[in-house]
């Protein structure tokens, strides 16, 4: 049975075909869900070059090259880091597009400024801009996890479906 997720990754499987490009991951508090959602639809190894899970700082630093600066700053859940995250993953690629999430699933960890269910999310294409935003999502830790990835895949169709909102 064909998940609401896999159905999404389906389709940003079918548009990146479409135009000749390629796909790398880098998340945080989604632990490789988004990666599992595109690597269930048959033939994305046509599309989906890798994925990062940089749980820890020291793997955002090591794997992706965020800066520690950006990281004692602004924290490990922050659209700045979102955005170093997902310009790492594609210098450390061969991907035409990159998507980040960086969050807080809880049930423990958030503050008053950033409470559980906050996440941050990027998407970056090689050839263009990186726009990061950021979510509030309600719910158990498994529902702020499901809740990210759609949103993630779902941003990432829609600029897929309009490049040019990345000029």
């Amino acid at each position: 049975m064909i998940t609401e997720l896999e159905k999404l990754a389906e389709q940003v499987g079918l548009r990146l075909i479409d135009r000749g490009e390629m796909l790398a991951t880098a998340e945080s508090c989604t632990g490789g869900w988004v990666a599992q959602s595109l690597t269930a639809i048959a033939g994305s190894s046509a599309w989906f070059d890798r994925g990062f899970v940089t749980y820890s700082n020291a793997a955002k630093v090591d794997m992706l090259g965020v800066p520690e600066t950006t990281l004692a700053r602004q924290g490990a859940v922050s659209e700045a880091t979102a955005r170093a995250m997902a310009q790492g993953a594609l210098v450390h690629s061969r991907a035409h597009w990159a998507l980040a999430i960086t969050g807080i699933a809880g049930p423990t960890g958030g503050t008053i400024d950033k409470p559980v269910g906050t996440v941050c999310f990027a998407w970056a294409m090689r050839e263009g801009g990186c726009e990061a935003q950021t979510g509030h999502f309600p719910g158990d830790r498994a529902a702020v996890r499901a809740l990210s990835v759609r949103h993630a895949l779902t941003g990432l169709l829609a600029r897929l479906q309009d490049a040019s909102c990345m000029a």
